[in-house]
């Protein structure tokens, strides 16, 4: 089928979405699916449908947004950063360096950025956003939501910082412009230091416990003195004074 250029053109005319953030060949065989479930036979022909039918349109973003995280995922967490973490760590630096490592598609650096705006201008917020999976990431320059994803964010947020499109929820670029987002393979890459805070949440589970013992070595060594390391509810740090990790009063953030 011709015309998928033209095609994602207007795409982006019509609703911000760079489908171009995806390998091509997957992504367009992803739409000519689409095409040919609804009996049409090229680009053209689809687009005049999405744009004029809105349970097409609907199915269509849909079809490129299915999330496997959420926003404010384990809220109590988020409290805990919002209370105890982000105070202490702005009580030494107003320019705090933060890391989300396997960020997946992008709903725990766009939590973090939020989360951060309580404190901080936008203008002043950067967080740096790591995944291997390339399409993951893609995803998550995207910005673009189901209303499941978003259920946890706080209603005020969700008026000031998301947009509707059909069903679901897009990310503004002013959100967006705080997330930097790269490829990277935690179990080989070289780990970037100078951290005030390392989010790595429901991650380390995957792992062996031989390459749990080397990523928690190297997640030490890429925060500041003071600097914290945040992990999932469920992925507490056996012995955390091994890796000199301080416990905290809770068992799922750790203290260098």
């Amino acid at each position: 089928m011709e015309g998928y250029e033209k095609f994602k053109e207007r795409v982006y005319q019509k609703t911000k979405l760079d489908l171009s953030l995806y390998k091509e060949r997957q992504m367009k065989r992803r739409i000519e699916s689409l095409i040919t479930r609804n009996g049409l036979s090229s680009f053209d022909a689809y687009y005049a449908l999405i744009d004029s039918n809105k349970n097409a349109f609907d199915e269509f973003v849909n079809y490129l947004t299915i999330n496997v995280s959420e926003f404010y995922r384990n809220p109590t967490q988020w409290e805990t950063l919002r209370a105890d973490i982000f105070p202490s760590i702005l009580k030494r630096t107003k320019k705090p360096k933060i890391w989300s490592a396997a960020c997946s598609t992008g709903e725990e650096p766009y939590s973090l950025v939020m989360c951060l705006s309580e404190f901080l201008p936008l203008k002043e917020i950067k967080i740096h956003a790591v995944d291997f999976d390339d399409e993951a990431i893609a995803k998550a320059k995207m910005g673009v939501y189901s209303d499941k994803a978003i259920k946890n964010v706080p209603e005020a947020y969700q008026r000031k910082y998301f947009e509707l499109i059909g069903k679901s929820y897009r990310v503004k670029d002013e959100i967006k412009q705080c997330v930097e987002f790269k490829k990277m393979n935690l179990l080989r890459d070289s780990y970037p230091k100078g951290f005030d805070l390392v989010v790595c949440r429901n991650v380390m589970i995957y792992f062996t416990e031989e390459a749990k013992d080397e990523m928690y070595r190297n997640f030490y060594d890429s925060l500041n003195h003071d600097g914290y390391f945040f992990v999932g509810s469920t992925e507490q740090i056996i012995q955390p004074q091994r890796y000199n990790f301080e416990t905290s009063k809770t068992f799922f953030y750790y203290k260098r």
